[in-house]
């Protein structure tokens, strides 16, 4: 009966509970730590592919519907207005890189990234990527504007 009276006189945990406590909490935490973390690489990465996918398909439409005739390429501006009936709301802003919706126009087949804009269109063969040369989250071998 007197070891039951004295742990019902203790009141608070012990320097061990404590530090065991603290010690399991560390592991889940470095456990769980890089999977959220990787997580929003995977999600940007996602988006950028998303949005990719729609602006190309909205140049398809302008070319189906103009007679094979890329949308205009003498600036951003004309090019954002050509496709404005191809998209629901304003340009997407690019989810990499700058975060933009500034448009790079090249008329340089295979012209690299360079990083000052959000987006890049090539003019002669109608190609339209990221303007990010950084590696993306889920390949690193794999820069943005390879997707």
């Amino acid at each position: 009966m007197r070891a039951y009276e004295n742990l019902r006189l203790r009141k608070g945990f012990t320097l061990v509970e404590l530090v065991v406590v603290i010690l399991i909490l560390g592991i889940l935490a470095g456990v769980a730590a890089p999977k959220f973390v990787n997580t929003s690489g995977t999600a940007t990465d996602n988006s950028l592919k998303q949005t990719l996918a729609i602006v190309r398909d909205a140049i398809e439409l302008y070319t189906a519907q103009n007679n094979g005739a890329l949308p205009p390429s003498t600036d951003q501006t004309a090019f954002k207005t050509a496709l404005a009936r191809y998209l629901r709301g304003s340009f997407p802003v690019s989810p990499v890189g700058q975060k933009d919706a500034a448009i790079r126009i090249v008329s340089t087949v295979g012209a690299a990234a360079d990083n000052t804009t959000g987006w890049q269109y090539n003019s002669v063969d109608g190609t339209f990527i990221a303007n990010c040369g950084n590696a993306s989250n889920t390949s690193p071998l794999t820069l943005y504007s390879q997707f």
